[in-house]
């Protein structure tokens, strides 16, 4: 498939496309016109998340990555994965070290995966704490479970694109702020999702992304209204899309922009259309 010549590249999250097979959603993807696609790693095809595990996954998606030469970023917020009865549990601030290398674990087969697949980044985010912790302590659980994910990924040269998610420990950019400088590894990235910035009211998000353009390696976007995390359709919303155009085009970002609809699994193709439909207008040329 030919695309359009564009900076940015759109990309759609499988996390919308929850009850297909994940060959026919990157198929459909494809044909939407979708450059890049962002995959949660589910049940389906990366269970158990091992060995065993990355070469399952490896075995499925490369054939329809090589057929719809998209590229690929690998993110991992699958949310019953590691646990049937505790959505996004156990995570990498979990009091018990371990419930804490059950995360690690996770991760490092992402990462195995990503390196395999050449993808552009793995994404993930800190999790709640499971318990009365101090956010200093918190924060040293987190800091010392990203750093032994760093040591996998290095060697493999895998980027981790953290994302600040409303809910969690790094929920604000302040708070990834401070994760970053005690991290202070090249290898540690950004994960913006453009509707937490403006839900949490945190900041601007044009202000947001030239603030932190050198460490930006995956986007995600949605429409989404201030003191609500609801991921929204395109228009439903109060964003502005004109100013977010504007601003990434001004750092000249060249990374993906991944369309975060989750909770539109039940309409996966038509919501996948609207979308496209929706940011070609402003994202492509």
């Amino acid at each position: 498939m030919t695309h359009p010549k564009t900076t940015m590249r759109l990309g759609y999250n499988t996390n919308g496309f929850a009850h297909h097979r994940i060959e026919d959603a990157l198929e459909i993807l494809a044909e939407i016109g979708y450059q890049t696609v962002a995959v949660t790693l589910e049940h389906d095809f990366f269970d158990p998340p091992d060995e065993r595990g990355v070469e399952r996954a490896f075995q499925r998606l490369q054939p329809s990555l090589e057929r719809t030469g998209m590229a690929v970023t690998i993110e991992t917020g699958s949310r019953f994965i590691l646990d049937p009865r505790r959505k996004h549990q156990p995570t990498l601030v979990s009091r018990t070290l371990e419930d804490r290398r059950t995360r690690i674990g996770f991760l490092r087969g992402a990462v195995e995966l990503a390196a395999r697949l050449s993808a552009e980044s793995v994404s993930l985010w800190s999790g709640a704490t499971d318990d009365p912790a101090d956010p200093e302590e918190a924060l040293a659980r987190l800091r010392d479970s990203v750093g032994e994910i760093l040591k996998f990924a290095t060697p493999r040269g895998v980027r981790l694109a953290f994302e600040p998610e409303p809910g969690m420990l790094i929920d604000t950019m302040t708070k990834y702020s401070e994760l970053s400088r005690q991290v202070n590894h090249p290898l540690f990235g950004l994960t913006l999702d453009l509707g937490h910035v403006h839900c949490l009211g945190d900041g601007t998000i044009e202000n947001r992304i030239r603030e932190w353009k050198h460490q930006l390696c995956n986007v995600h976007i949605e429409d989404m209204r201030r003191g609500a995390h609801e991921h929204l359709m395109f228009g439903d919303g109060e964003m502005d899309f004109a100013a977010i155009r504007s601003a990434l085009r001004a750092v000249e970002y060249a990374g993906p922009v991944h369309v975060e609809l989750s909770r539109h699994s039940h309409d996966a193709v038509k919501a996948a259309k609207r979308a496209y439909e929706f940011l070609s207008g402003y994202f492509l040329e």
